[in-house]
C-alpha cells in the first residue's frame, strides 16, 4: 500500500534579521509530505509533538560573515530545532515505529530525519513529554553540564544566576540548592522573582528592572561576595558582577541574551577583576556533553520523581503560535521554559 500524503505545516525564516526580531520575520507555510522513508535508507519519519523555543535561536536568525558555533537558519526553509517527536515510518535499525525520541528536526508537523544517530530515545515516558524540551532535554543538559563540569561547585558556595527563571536558570538554581549552596537569582518581573523563591527554593532573588544600581543589589544579596556566577545575560549585569566576585571565583558563560539583538555588542568593563581576583571565566557548549546524556537523564528523572526538582513551563498551543512564542522569548515575556505543543499523542 502506498504511503499516505498529508499536509505538513511549518515555520520558515523569511529573511535574515538585524536588531530585534518580529513576527513578520517568520511565516507559517503549508506543504505536503509522504509518510514514508526510502527503502533501505537509515532514515526516520517523525511526527513532531512539541517545539522548543530557546535563546540560542536568535543567533541563527542573523547572517554571519564568520563561522558561528552553529549553522544559521536558511531564509525560505523550515527552522531546525531541538524537540520531542514520535517515530512513524522507520528503516533505522535502532528504532521502531512508535518510539518516542528527542533531537534536532524541523519546526513542522512531520520531518524526515536522515541522521537518526543524532536522536535520543526518551527513557522516561511516564514523565511529561514536554519535559524533553527543557529539564530533560537540551536546556536541562546545558544547566547540568555548565554547573557541575564548568562551575565545579562546592557545598557552601555563594551562587548567582542571571535570567534565573528561564529553562536553564531554574534548573541551575535547584541543582545548586541540592549541592548545598546559597543561591540568588535575578529575573525581569516580580512574578518571576516570587517563583524563584517559592517554587524553586532560591534563598533570595531580585527584579533587575527595579534596581537602580545593580552593583548595590548584588552587594545587598552577597555581602561576602559571589563564588559562582552562572552567566545568561551579559552587558550591565556582567559588569556589576565582576567587582562582587570572590577570590578564585568562577564565571560560567552560558549565554548573553542582552546582547543578541544589538548590532554592536556592549563592551565589558571591569575585566581586570579577572586578574586581581584570580577569577576563572569559561564558556561552554552543550553539544560537547551529548555523550553524557544518559547519566544526566537518569539523575534528573530521579530528582523529578522524588520531588527535589520543580518545573515551570510556558506552553503555547498549535504550530500557528510558534512565531508569537519565539519572539516573546526574546522580549522575555515567558515565565519558565517556553514551548509550543504541535500535536498530542
Amino acid at each position: 500500500m502506498a504511503a499516505a500524503e498529508v499536509s505538513n505545516k511549518g515555520v520558515i525564516l523569511k529573511q535574515f534579521v538585524t536588531g530585534c526580531p518580529t513576527e513578520d520575520d517568520l511565516e507559517l507555510v503549508t506543504g505536503v509530505v509522504r509518510l514514508a522513508v526510502p527503502p533501505g535508507s537509515a532514515s526516520v519519519m517523525v511526527k513532531n509533538l512539541y517545539v522548543s523555543c530557546d535563546p540560542y535561536m536568535r543567533n541563527r536568525m542573523s547572517e554571519h560573515n564568520e563561522a558561528s558555533y552553529i549553522e544559521q537558519f536558511v531564509p525560505g526553509e523550515v527552522l531546525v530545532l531541538y524537540h520531542p517527536k514520535q517515530g512513524g515510518s522507520i528503516w533505522a535499525p535502532d528504532f521502531k515505529s512508535g518510539d518516542l525520541v528527542w533531537g534536532m528536526s524541523g519546526c513542522e508537523e512531520y520531518t524526515l530525519i536522515t541522521d537518526p544517530e543524532s536522536l535520543f530515545k526518551i527513557n522516561h515516558p511516564e514523565l511529561p513529554l514536554s519535559y524533553y524540551t527543557g529539564v530533560l532535554g537540551m536546556a536541562g543538559l546545558t544547566a547540568y553540564a555548565g554547573f557541575f563540569d564548568v562551575s565545579k561547585p562546592k557545598q557552601g558556595d555563594y551562587v548567582f544566576i542571571s535570567s534565573a527563571s528561564g529553562a536553564v536558570g531554574q534548573l541551575v538554581g535547584q541543582l545548586a540548592k541540592i549541592t548545598g549552596c546559597y543561591v540568588v537569582g535575578s529575573a525581569g518581573s516580580d512574578e518571576k522573582v516570587n517563583i524563584l523563591k517559592t517554587k524553586f527554593g532560591f534563598d533570595d532573588a531580585f527584579n533587575y528592572k527595579k534596581e537602580e544600581d545593580l552593583n548595590a543589589a548584588l552587594k545587598r544579596c552577597f555581602p561576602q561576595g559571589i563564588d559562582i556566577y552562572f552567566e545568561n545575560v551579559g552587558g550591565a549585569m556582567l559588569a556589576a558582577v565582576l567587582p562582587n566576585m570572590r577570590m578564585n571565583g568562577r564565571i560560567t558563560v552560558c549565554g548573553m541574551i542582552s546582547q543578541y539583538n544589538l548590532e554592536q555588542p556592549n563592551g565589558a568593563p571591569n575585566l581586570f577583576c579577572l586578574v586581581a581576583k584570580r577569577i576563572r571565566m569559561e564558556g561552554f557548549m552543550v553539544l560537547d556533553y551529548f555523550g553524557t546524556y544518559n547519566k544526566f537523564e537518569e539523575e534528573i528523572a530521579g530528582y523529578l520523581k522524588e520531588g527535589k526538582i520543580s518545573v515551570v513551563e510556558d506552553v503555547a498551543e498549535g504550530i500557528e503560535n510558534v512565531s508569537t512564542a519565539l519572539i516573546g522569548l526574546f522580549s522575555r515575556h515567558n515565565i519558565g521554559k517556553q514551548l509550543v505543543t504541535i500535536a498530542h499523542e
